[in-house]
């Protein structure tokens, strides 16, 4: 039941507009200004009950209650450590954040870049915050989150050792906001040892709500460099990174180098050199310290051929961590570029191009949509599925090539937090096929094995984020996004950006079964049928349930026993609990009907089907349904082998058909949607408990489906 309400409160909360970064949505439910005005008026500190200042919080292994790492780790505030704590001096720089013990130098990387940009930066960190005006030891950050951005409040208990910050600190010594905005990442993460290791992509990712991509650069890298600057006009933040091995991290190179460590990059220019164009880039080490030493890095003899006014635009000389370096040198040197792309309403500029962007949530659910991926040619088609049509090819195509410029990211959610229970996160990845003459229609096993994929990411990864940049002809796609090993439960967020518009939707969202009334007069019934309609029925010329079941019991075989009570309720029509002639042959017909698609799907003839083959069996049925009711069928008529007997499905079309009636019958102007109030919820449905909330409410037929069929799974089970 509080799934339900949870689904249906989270659908309703996305259409007005919650988890927009404008109605961010409170992390933990705690409401920032309500617990910074009970501190006021109790003129108490703010204390986390929900991240406290203890060793839970530090970590769990190498930061456990037991680790060396933590030992003499102390909690402050700001007002302990200086006199004239500042939340930001001057504004926020890049130098405001210097890595301390912890390994996040991703997350700093990204940090960093965020400075660059004060419209991204003021997302993230709310105005009016400080140590001084309204002071109550309560601070709070935006962050974003697998598809929607979270308010998270936080104490300011820092971990210290020997009176300094033990993690991320300023360069300027009594300045905290970076010390802060780090602690609230731990927070949404677990811990801070969660945050050990990663992909400034990542921190870009939950600072922007961007895509991100990567680009090994040790591959063709033509294009890279004006992809670089397109990406730079677009207020993309990028980031680079030496790959190495384990034994080799934070170890310098010759010319000043660390080796897997993550430096941001934020610059991407052309200057004149003897007489030639000279590719440049500026990368940042988010140590605040270490630069390169090579062609082109600060006081380099290589500024000496550069036209002083030209120069004064780009040089800035000083041990800050900021430097410049041949594009040359730059692919050479470095392993990996992420650049993560923005989201329309992160750009407030009229004058900046954007993209064009479109976000689906969705799950993976053992025996009904996590079908796995290609290697399972049985189940793949159960995935999800996702179809976007593009009309318009790119304008200056930054490779030359004419086309449709797409980049498809798919995130796993709680990627992070698994770690933490000794859990490993899904191998994840998709597959894109071009849509051939149908509309809306869930592609079936027959359709993706005869036609080969068009597109697809490289691999499937067990990051957080696969994510891939193609180059497509205009026309119309599905994305099927996957787990790599089938019947793996998870939850996904996947987002699609494109230059022009494009349009984006689930496939087959529509819910809708071929129900018709049937009205049958004896003068129709075969003579034969009557016959055997008499012998079973005997004297009273009515079909019980245990006549019923002893004729399918001759019918068909190899099934265990079947609820046929079920049956007999949802078609007789006198409250009798048996069936008369007419019924008996409408049943009957329906069950003909139903044994056919049920032997088409069963395909071993071991009088089961896979809980897989259930969407294509009950559309031959006549029973159109998306994944959302899908899910919660497979939920209650398959058992733990995945599998669905033939008694199982004839209850689930009948159940089903009797819901359909339902809510045709509610459904008097053929809307598609019915309303109802708490006596008709109450007298009709059968679930008073949960609509008591749902006062006059319009329902879809979906959601009449969803609620209906979850509370079958509790009442039959």
């Amino acid at each position: 039941m509080s799934n339900i309400a949870k689904v249906l409160s989270k659908r309703q909360d996305r259409g007005e507009g919650l988890g927009t970064n404008e109605k961010a949505i409170p992390f933990n439910k705690q409401d920032y200004q309500t617990l910074k005005q009970e501190c006021l008026a109790k003129k108490t500190l703010f204390c986390d009950p929900t991240f406290p200042a203890e060793s839970a919080s530090l970590g769990y292994n190498e930061l456990g209650p037991q680790s060396s790492q933590t030992r003499g780790v102390q909690w402050k505030r700001p007002k302990e450590l200086c006199s004239n704590p500042q939340f930001i001096v001057d504004g926020a720089t890049r130098t405001d954040i210097c890595q301390g013990a912890l390994g996040d130098c991703w997350l700093l990387a990204a940090i960093a870049s965020l400075t660059l940009e004060k419209e991204f930066l003021e997302r993230v960190v709310p105005h009016g915050q400080s140590f001084k005006e309204n002071y109550a030891g309560i601070f709070h950050f935006q962050l974003w989150q697998c598809g929607e951005w979270v308010d998270v409040v936080i104490d300011d208990r820092l971990p210290t050792r020997n009176g300094r910050l033990l993690f991320v600190q300023s360069a300027e010594g009594s300045e905290f906001w970076s010390a802060l905005l780090e602690k609230a990442y731990a927070k949404v993460n677990g811990s801070y040892e969660a945050l050990t290791g990663g992909l400034a992509n990542e921190g870009f990712e939950d600072f922007t709500g961007g895509i991100a991509e990567s680009y090994d650069l040790s591959k063709d890298s033509s294009h890279l460099f004006k992809l670089m600057q397109k990406a730079l006009t677009l207020r993309s933040l990028m980031g680079c990174a030496i790959s190495t091995s384990s034994q080799e991290i934070e170890a310098k190179t010759s010319l000043k180098l660390v080796k897997g460590h993550a430096y941001s990059v934020t610059g991407a220019k052309e200057v004149h050199s003897h007489g030639r164009l000279v590719q440049l880039v500026r990368l940042r080490n988010p140590w605040g310290q270490v630069e390169w030493t090579g062609p082109w890095s600060d006081n380099s003899k290589e500024w000496n051929s550069v036209q002083p006014e030209e120069k004064a635009k780009l040089v800035h000389s000083a041990e800050d961590g900021e430097f410049w370096m041949a594009y040359s040198d730059f692919i050479q040197n470095f392993s990996w570029l992420e650049i993560c792309n923005q989201t329309p309403d992160a750009l407030s500029s009229d004058t900046v191009s954007r993209w064009k962007f479109s976000q689906f949530e969705g799950d993976w659910r053992v025996g009904s949509t996590a079908g796995g991926c290609l290697n399972n040619p049985v189940s793949f088609c159960s995935n999800p599925q996702y179809v976007i049509k593009m009309e318009e090819e790119d304008d200056d195509p930054y490779d030359g090539k004419d086309g449709c410029t797409i980049l498809v990211g798919l995130m796993q959610k709680d990627f992070r937090k698994v770690n933490r229970f000794g859990q490993n996160p899904n191998a994840i990845g998709f597959t894109i096929y071009k849509l051939r003459g149908r509309n809306n229609i869930h592609l079936s096993r027959d359709v993706l094995l005869r036609q080969r994929p068009i597109a697809g990411c490289k691999g499937f990864t067990s990051m957080r984020e696969v994510s891939e940049r193609f180059k497509l002809p205009t026309g119309e796609y599905v994305i099927i996004p996957s787990t790599f090993e089938p019947n793996r439960n998870g939850s996904f967020v996947l987002r699609v950006f494109t230059e022009k518009e494009a349009v984006a939707r689930p496939m087959n969202t529509e819910v809708c079964a071929d129900v018709k009334k049937e009205y049958i007069s004896e003068s129709d019934v075969d003579p034969e049928f009557k016959q055997f309609f008499s012998q079973i029925a005997g004297n009273d010329s009515e079909v019980s349930v245990f006549e019923l079941k002893q004729v399918l019991d001759i019918v068909i075989s190899k099934r265990r026993k079947t609820n046929f009570p079920s049956f007999i309720d949802t078609k007789q029509k006198d409250g009798s609990g048996k069936l008369g002639l007419m019924e008996f042959q409408i049943l009957w017909i329906k069950i003909q009907k139903y044994l056919e698609a049920f032997k088409k799907h069963d395909t071993d003839n071991s009088g089961t089907m896979s809980s897989y083959e259930m969407r294509d069996a009950m559309k031959e049925a006549g029973f159109q349904l998306n994944n959302e009711v899908l899910q919660v069928i497979i939920s209650r008529y398959a058992n733990q082998q995945c599998t669905v007997d033939f008694d199982s499905f004839v209850g689930c079309l009948i159940h089903l058909e009797m819901l359909f009636q339902m809510f045709k019958r509610f459904d008097k102007k053929d809307t598609g949607k019915i309303e109802l109030d708490i006596l008709q919820v109450t007298h009709k449905c059968k679930l008073v408990l949960r609509f008591l909330y749902l006062l006059n409410v319009a329902f879809s037929l979906t959601d009449v489906l969803f609620w209906v069929l979850q509370w079958l799974c509790l009442a039959l089970s």
